[in-house]
């Protein structure tokens, strides 16, 4: 199986096909759970009737476990789009690391696994040549339906360990702000910043649910001190400078 040499164990899921079209991993998406353990985890992403696999596990003690071969399109994004590529499955690399997730007593993510996802994601991106701004989580491509990895995610980590995009958040305060409801040339500036990012958000110059919905996913990974769907100063001013340093095109 094609892969990383870190990889502790391989357990192979039937819940594979071939990437589409030609496409190749360009996106590294890191996901949790959302289960009791490890274990349980990997009984349903080898589980025919679930329809859903990754291409590795990632346990809380730092286990690794490959479960799909790299080349191949494993079933872990689901609906999901980032810039304008609807077929996130087929050009992406996916991680699941154990946590119990929102729903079931979400936890701090451990020293010992953070330390092996940022090995197992060096390692992959280094491989595929993987940008860092394509190190994502699954709430970035689907902000409508996931909020995973979650906001005790340390992105920041990673990011100094030289895996993914990131800058220091603009401090909370005051200044001017958008929230539901709101409207006009700012807003539609704000939406735009968003996609140019790599978002999925209609430019319609309206703050509307949707609208809240990626804004609280930007947060969740960029901004998490504070999660509330208002595009704030320190909400928009980060943003900014995460476009103002991505590389040149």
């Amino acid at each position: 199986m094609k892969g990383t040499a870190l990889a502790h164990r391989v357990i192979a899921s039937p819940n594979v096909e071939p990437r589409q079209d030609g496409k190749t991993a360009r996106i590294l998406l890191l996901h949790y759970t959302g289960m009791e353990n490890a274990e349980r985890a990997c009984a349903w992403l080898c589980n025919p009737i679930s329809k859903v696999s990754c291409h590795y596990l990632v346990d809380r003690a730092g286990l690794i476990t490959q479960m799909v071969d790299e080349d191949l399109r494993a079933w872990h994004a689901g609906q999901s789009m980032w810039k304008g590529e609807h077929d996130v499955n087929s050009c992406s690399i996916g991680i699941e690391i154990e946590n119990p997730g929102h729903d079931n007593g979400y936890l701090d993510f451990p020293l010992e696994q953070m330390a092996a996802v940022t090995a197992l994601g060096l390692d992959i991106v280094a491989r595929h040549k993987i940008a860092p701004e394509h190190v994502l989580g699954h709430s970035d491509v689907a902000p409508k339906r996931k909020i995973d990895p979650g906001e005790k995610f340390d992105w920041k980590s990673l990011h100094e360990q030289g895996l993914g995009h990131w800058v220091p958040p603009f401090p909370l305060g005051g200044g001017q702000f958008f929230q539901l409801g709101d409207s006009g040339d700012a807003v539609e500036a704000l939406q735009a910043m968003l996609a140019l990012y790599g978002y999925g958000i209609d430019i319609t110059g309206d703050f509307d649910a949707d609208t809240q919905i990626v804004v609280s996913a930007f947060q969740r990974h960029f901004r998490p001190a504070r999660i509330d769907g208002i595009a704030d100063r320190s909400t928009i001013e980060t943003l900014r400078r995460l476009i103002d340093t991505l590389p040149a095109a």
